[in-house]
Formats: structure tokens, sequence, C-alpha cells
């Protein structure tokens, strides 16, 4: 479980980082849509789904982070979710799979087997809030593009679809 969710989590952490070099002040107040969250929320879930997405199947409570929505404080708590998902072992998942995880998903009660929760659940979720951070940033006229998003793309200079 330690290879299915620490190193796709710390994959995703790196990527908002790479997105939030590219952000500006308005672009992270900016939204999709007037009921969306804004940018900067977006990646605070990021960093928020990080940890939930690995510390309730080692069995620990999801440590707190920061509040603050202006870049240094999204890049502490990001810089933060890295480092306390990074610490985890493979021992500390050994039990993973055959935990339970009893939680929210908006206003549901859900209680789930550790491996569906993390591929059903936290996983999708994490990338979710980080896809919409990329679109607003995207719409709001960043730079960025798969390569940004990923990690993975690489496309020759001022290549674009």
């Amino acid at each position: 479980m330690y290879q299915a969710a620490v190193p796709v989590v710390r994959q995703a952490l790196d990527q908002a980082l790479v997105l939030l070099d590219h952000a500006t002040p308005d672009q992270l107040a900016a939204r999709l849509h007037p009921n969306m969250f804004d940018c900067a929320t977006q990646f605070q879930l990021v960093a928020g789904f990080a940890l939930r997405a690995t510390f309730p199947l080692v069995g620990r409570d999801v440590p707190e982070l920061s509040s603050g929505k202006d870049a240094p404080a999204l890049r502490d708590a990001l810089l933060r979710a890295q480092a306390e998902v990074s610490a985890l072992t493979p021992a500390d998942f050994a039990e993973a799979g055959k935990r339970r995880i009893q939680h929210r998903a908006g206003f549901a009660d859900l209680d789930q087997s550790g491996t569906a929760y993390l591929q059903h659940f936290a996983l999708p979720n994490l990338w979710f809030h980080l896809s919409m951070a990329f679109a607003i940033l995207r719409a709001e006229g960043a730079l960025v593009g798969k390569a940004e998003f990923d990690g993975l793309h690489r496309y020759p200079e001022g290549f674009s679809w």
C-alpha cells in the first residue's frame, strides 16, 4: 500500500509546488465558477488531501496545516505535507489494507476498506483539487501545461495545443 500511496502523493505535491510558482496573487483569488473554491483553496486542499490520503491508512491522526492563502503560506503547507508524507515508511503501511476508514465525503458518511479509501476516494480527490488549481491558473493566463501538471510530459519551447 505504501507504493500505491506515498509516491503518488509526493508527485502531486511536487507538481502543486511547480504550479504555485506560476501563480500570481490575482490568480490565487480566481475561481472557475462563482460557487467553486478559489485557486488558493484548491492548493490548500491538495496539501490536506495528501495527508488525508496517507495518515488514516497508517492509523494516525491527520496533521493540521496552516490556513493562509497567500503564496508563502501555501508553499509552507505543501512543503509541510511533503515532509510529513515523506517521513512515512513502508512498515507504517503494514496494516493499511486491513483497516476500515470511516470518514465524510461532503455530507456522506463512508466506511471503506483501506484500499477502497485510497483508490476510490483519497487519490481521486487529491488529483481533482490539483486539476482545479491547474485549470484556474490556465484559465487566468498562467503559462502552465501538462509538463507542469504531471512533471512527466515535455514539449518544445513555445509549443501549445
